[in-house]
């Protein structure tokens, strides 16, 4: 992989020494991903280092999109690209809309229609009209380490199979987050 000054980063490292949460997305572009990442920037910094948890993010694109695409989204845990996809690849992540089943993301808060408008006025609006890798792969996520311990993985079928963010928090030891926009009410 990729960082986000183009230095290569062996896979393995991201997760041999202690254990990672990565996230496949789709493309830099996909308003599914961006919402999705979006509710990702969200997990606290404390709750990833009290579990000794790293929480990654994979695209494959350029890694000249990494540095804008965290801008856009607040995302400030790491991030880097695949962009030959050879790790989707390994990892078995399919390309195209699987089974339309209508599984629906928490994290998706756009509708169909205007968050492919969104994702096409930010790609003809960019600096290159880029589509940021290929628009037809999916993504997922896994958990793993520290060493090769696989805990969990799960690709996603379509655009909106995201496991729920607390699901992998939960399943890697992390606390949860409150990712609702309502103010807590607290009796008392």
């Amino acid at each position: 992989v990729l960082d986000a000054d183009g230095r290569s980063v062996p896979f393995q490292a991201l997760y041999g020494e202690q254990k990672a949460i990565v996230v496949f997305v789709r493309s830099f572009l996909c308003y599914t991903c961006k919402e999705y990442v979006e509710d990702l920037a969200k997990v606290p910094k404390a709750f990833l280092q009290e579990a000794n948890v790293r929480l990654i993010v994979i695209g494959q694109s350029s890694y000249n999109h990494i540095k804008p695409f965290c801008s856009l989204t607040g995302y400030t845990h790491e991030m880097y690209v695949d962009p030959q996809r050879e790790i989707y690849k390994r990892l078995g992540m399919k390309r195209g809309e699987g089974n339309n089943v209508s599984v629906r993301s928490p994290h998706v808060k756009s509708n169909t229609l205007l968050g492919s408008i969104r994702s096409i006025w930010r790609a003809m609006t960019g600096p290159a009209f880029d589509f940021q890798g290929d628009p037809a792969q999916q993504g997922g996520a896994l958990i793993i380490g520290p060493g090769n311990e696989v805990h969990f993985l799960h690709l996603d079928k379509n655009r909106l199979d995201h496991v729920p963010i607390n699901t992998l928090l939960q399943l890697a030891g992390v606390k949860t987050v409150n990712f609702s926009n309502q103010p807590q009410i607290i009796d008392i």
